[in-house]
């Protein structure tokens, strides 16, 4: 049994902002809501997230994970004073107590598993996750002896010259048996150049401590400014990228793609350069996706092309061509072997199977059938200052170009609407729409125009 505390309470005075720390986003989510997703596969009994500095945002902003609790530490005195906050919490409580960072988001699952599986096998009082770090400045060293058994772990400030030669480095990963810290807790004390209190002190009194080490060690990297949070970026995205070329995708010029950890790709997809994929996107075999492309929360079929174009909520079904310069959003659905062409809106429309929609048009709140033909221009007016309304069209219609759908409106199947009608009435079945003025031509009319102008310039004169 383990219970899984977050420490989630400090300003994060050097990301320069407003916004808690561990509220910034990493790749779609919080550096919080990352750690918290780590830890879900392990099953705690219990996942408590310690906040301090505006704990009510960080609060509102995971109120939607029913299980988590929350802990205040009202003053930030140090990680031993955040876990002292649990003690009334936890009273009675005898299995094992995990602590993370709220600012370390990069931490995979199989790490903090074998991190669990040392410290129960090993039936040890706390073990630490630890690691061999390059430069290891501003980080504690823990120092330990040839079977890992911690011996000691002094903090970066507090160092020795020659302790700061050792480049094994504490990454703040902890997992108690809670009864033993539990008894240690209240004793700790603030003899250290921070005035606070170290849960670095209680490691070294529970009994038998192990350290960990972890294998990559870009894991265990924290976020304090926004440089190490650009550079935690550049870390998660060459794994997912990685991730998805070993599993068949092409990524065509990797560096200049984004796509996000919660992105589902199959086989023989090919991302184009200057791409981005968002969400919860799901892309199938087959698909080319860019160049110049943002999809975002969006489901594409099989064979589906994307170019320069922007699909957000929306489906897009198999065989599908969608681009250049397309704008779907708001629910768009499109059907089997349609086409979205140049600077194409949908919103809210949802387009039968083998539907064009192939340039300069905007559909919104429409509904259509199969094998329709929206010509260029085409755009429905679907809001009246205050509601939205609905368009419909049916199997086989086509409108001419620029026309004007005011809705609410339905067009029957097997309709022709003339180029250059403004529509304000439903149409039947297999029937020719025309609304427009008369054309009316006037010979002459330009050199008589051109006499009247001379006559009134010789007249002022």
């Amino acid at each position: 049994m383990v219970v899984v505390a977050i420490l989630a309470a400090g300003r994060g005075t050097r990301m320069k902002s407003h916004l808690p720390k561990v509220l910034h986003s990493l790749g779609g989510r919080s550096l919080v809501e990352r750690v918290l997703e780590s830890v879900k596969p392990l099953s705690p009994s219990r996942r408590i997230a310690i906040v301090g500095y505006q704990g009510d945002e960080v609060k509102a902003a995971m109120q939607s994970l029913t299980d988590l609790e929350f802990v205040e530490q009202t003053v930030q005195l140090g990680t031993g004073h955040a876990i002292q906050q649990l003690l009334p919490h936890l009273e009675g409580y005898t299995g094992d107590l995990l602590v993370l960072n709220g600012d370390v988001p990069l931490l995979r699952t199989q790490t903090l598993k074998q991190l669990l599986q040392t410290h129960v096998q090993n039936h040890n009082a706390a073990t630490i996750l630890t690691a061999h770090l390059p430069e290891p400045k501003g980080y504690g060293r823990v120092f330990c002896n040839g079977e890992n058994i911690v011996q000691q772990i002094v903090e970066d400030k507090d160092c020795t010259t020659a302790q700061r030669q050792n480049r094994r480095i504490n990454a703040g990963v902890y997992c108690f048996r809670w009864q033993d810290l539990a008894k240690v807790l209240p004793h700790l004390e603030t003899n250290n150049a921070q005035k606070e209190y170290y849960l670095t002190d209680a490691v070294t009194q529970v009994g038998q401590v192990m350290a960990v080490d972890v294998e990559d060690y870009q894991e265990i990297l924290g976020i304090n400014d926004r440089l190490q949070l650009a550079t935690a970026y550049d870390i998660l995205q060459r794994r997912i990228k990685e991730k998805w070329m070993l599993a068949g995708v092409t990524l065509i010029d990797p560096d200049s793609i984004t796509i996000d950890d919660s992105v589902e790709l199959h086989t023989d997809v090919i991302i184009e350069p200057q791409t981005h994929l968002r969400g919860n996107t799901v892309i199938q075999t087959g698909s080319c996706i860019g160049p110049g492309t943002l999809i975002e929360n969006s489901q594409l079929g099989e064979k589906v092309t994307v170019r320069y174009s922007v699909i957000t909520d929306s489906i897009v079904q198999a065989g599908s061509r969608i681009g250049p310069y397309a704008h779907l959003r708001s629910h768009a659905q499109v059907g089997t072997g349609c086409r979205v062409g140049n600077f194409v809106e949908l919103k809210n429309t949802k387009l039968g199977d083998r539907t064009n929609v192939a340039h300069l048009s905007y559909l919104g709140d429409t509904t259509t059938g199969n094998r329709v033909n929206i010509g260029a221009g085409t755009i429905t007016a679907n809001y009246d200052g205050t509601n939205k309304h609905p368009t419909k069209i049916g199997d086989r219609t086509s409108t001419g170009s620029n026309t004007v759908l005011v809705a609410p409106i339905a067009l029957g199947n097997d309709v022709y609407v003339a180029a250059g009608s403004t529509l304000t009435e439903d149409v039947p079945d297999d029937s020719l729409a025309i609304a427009r003025e008369r054309q009316v031509v006037k010979p002459g009319w330009l050199s008589k125009r051109r006499s009247e102008q001379n006559s009134q310039a010789k007249n002022s004169s």
